[in-house]
């Protein structure tokens, strides 16, 4: 891009070169202290290095696990991903297909723990060793109202890709199964969008008291 295609009027992103002398802390980049960070990081980040911000995420994680069946390469899972690094979730789980569509995370997804899964069998016996319930996200017959229901606080939210949902064999071992109340003219919404809502219910039943991270 040449200089005559920049807005000059364009907010900058990030922090430019820490002034010298810089501070002494193991947790900082030499390379980001020199160059500058234009991470989508909060403030609290600038010039850590990833190891050290995911190390420090890891003391604030909270008790929530999501997982996304990946069989279409479903451009919604990016999306997905980094709306659990907002919440700080406690692992990621992909199930399917070993790769999956990482354009709408963003990166953030070095700042998660992801596992994958071959099948829902996999993953069922992951969450079910740990006591973690399995919870179906979807508008099948018996779902339960999303915002009726008391989500555990050791919980998987698992999403299914979209247009075909979850598959019939992980709706089988799911504890449960929520919808979220829609009252428009189709039939379901966009899944990424479908994760942020249940994702953000869990959050305001299992409020963790710590404040948030500091940011501008």
């Amino acid at each position: 891009m040449s200089d005559a295609t920049i807005d000059p009027t364009a907010p900058t992103v990030g922090v430019g070169p820490h002034p010298l002398p810089w501070p002494e802390d193991d947790r900082l980049d030499p390379d980001l202290l020199r160059d500058g960070d234009r991470r989508n990081v909060v403030d609290r980040y600038r010039y850590w290095r990833l190891e050290a911000i995911v190390e420090d995420l890891d003391t604030t994680r909270s008790r929530l696990h999501v997982a996304i069946q990946n069989w279409e390469h479903d451009f919604n899972i990016g999306s997905m991903v980094r709306t659990a690094n907002a919440f700080n979730v406690a692992a990621v789980h992909i199930v399917g297909r070993r790769r999956w569509n990482r354009r709408g995370a963003m990166v953030t997804d070095r700042y998660l723990h992801v596992h994958h899964h071959e099948d829902e069998a996999s993953l069922l016996g992951y969450l079910a060793e740990r006591g973690i319930a399995a919870v179906g996200v979807d508008n099948l017959e018996g779902s339960v109202a999303l915002e009726d229901n008391a989500l555990p606080a050791d919980c998987c939210l698992i999403f299914g890709s979209e247009g075909p949902g979850l598959t019939d064999a992980m709706v089988a071992g799911c504890e449960r199964l929520v919808a979220i109340t829609q009252k428009g003219s189709t039939r379901s919404m966009n899944a990424g969008a479908a994760a942020a809502i249940a994702m953000y219910h869990w959050s305001l039943q299992h409020a963790d008291p710590r404040p948030a991270l500091p940011d501008r």
